[in-house]
């Protein structure tokens, strides 16, 4: 992939992020993800590249959707996969609440995983605790090898779990190490690479969440040297015949970054909508809007938090009015 073209995705998520922003706290949820695909597709449309939504929105909120097979790009570059979500948190958005992403990932064709939207079990690390973690092992047993990788008590850990009725006996387990969570209502991928940033103060990720977005996570963890594992937890024969028809036929085996993002190149691009741990949400006064945004490639290792000033008035088609 050409080096240049991390910069032209954080054109697409920040265009995402100007639409969608403006629905913050007004309790339409479809809307504002309609708004971010919408402004992901216009940008998409000048990015020298040749690419193929294979992650794109989940079916889970029947939302609208940048479909899987879709084709991205001008027709011109290289021919790469693309994972997309143009708005990681609608929830988020609709509630004004913390962490909502527009985000996306490219990789080399044929090097990301085709993961049906369904759950995936997880766990995710920065760079210090990569190697120390299994999916398979005891809470206690990977929280206390974080710890340690780390070079701090069990008591100053900090575990990022979606809050959700399922994750009640994953929730008393953590607890009852001493370590401390941070409950989030939605956005694991946010959660996910967080994890590789100290300033976030937050150390790992479990429990289960969307299998799309753990791909999502895994392009960004390999940006950032970090790890994640996981395990699909298809709910019914559908679900599992799906896994099936994408080539996964062991749906038991747990899944490494290899499997979720393979080569040696990757890029990952989110824009805050919303205020996060890493990036600031959108703000705007009068005909101008600011965004923050990070960029990130796996082959040179760089990343990029870049702060966007935009003039609205000459970007009409990114702002909404009643």
């Amino acid at each position: 992939m050409e080096r240049s073209l991390s910069m032209e995705l954080v054109r697409v998520t920040e265009a995402a992020a100007l639409k969608s922003a403006r629905w913050m706290g007004r309790g339409q949820k479809e809307e504002a993800d309609d708004a971010a695909t919408e402004g992901m597709r216009d940008v998409f449309d000048t990015i020298p590249m040749k690419g193929t939504v294979v992650i794109g929105e989940g079916e889970m909120d029947e939302a609208p959707m940048l479909y899987i097979g879709e084709r991205l790009g001008n027709g011109y570059g290289p021919r790469v996969d693309v994972a997309v979500d143009p708005l990681e948190g609608t929830n988020i958005v609709a509630n004004g609440e913390w962490n909502a992403l527009a985000v996306l990932g490219v990789a080399d064709k044929g090097n990301l995983l085709h993961a049906p939207d369904m759950y995936m079990d997880k766990i995710a690390v920065g760079p210090e605790a990569v190697g120390r973690i299994d999916l398979d092992a005891p809470v206690e047993e990977n929280i206390r090898a974080v710890a340690e990788a780390k070079g701090k008590d069990v008591e100053d850990l900090v575990v990022t779990i979606l809050r959700r009725e399922r994750h009640r006996d994953l929730i008393a387990a953590v607890r009852a190490t001493g370590a401390r969570i941070k409950l989030i209502g939605d956005g694991d991928v946010a959660g996910a690479v967080n994890t590789a940033f100290e300033d976030t103060g937050v150390d790992m990720l479990l429990g289960s969440g969307g299998a799309p977005e753990g791909v999502l996570a895994a392009i960004g963890l390999k940006c950032l040297g970090g790890e994640i594992q996981g395990r699909l937890l298809p709910q019914n024969d559908e679900e599992r015949e799906r896994c099936e028809g994408m080539g996964i036929d062991d749906i038991h085996r747990v899944l490494h970054m290899e499997d979720l993002v393979s080569g040696d190149d990757a890029i990952f691009a989110a824009t805050g909508v919303t205020d996060g741990e890493l990036l600031k949400g959108v703000r705007y006064k009068g005909e101008t809007g600011t965004t923050q945004s990070l960029v990130m490639r796996a082959k040179s290792g760089t990343v990029r938090f870049i702060d966007g000033k935009h003039h609205l008035d000459k970007k009409p088609d990114l702002v909404i009015r009643d």
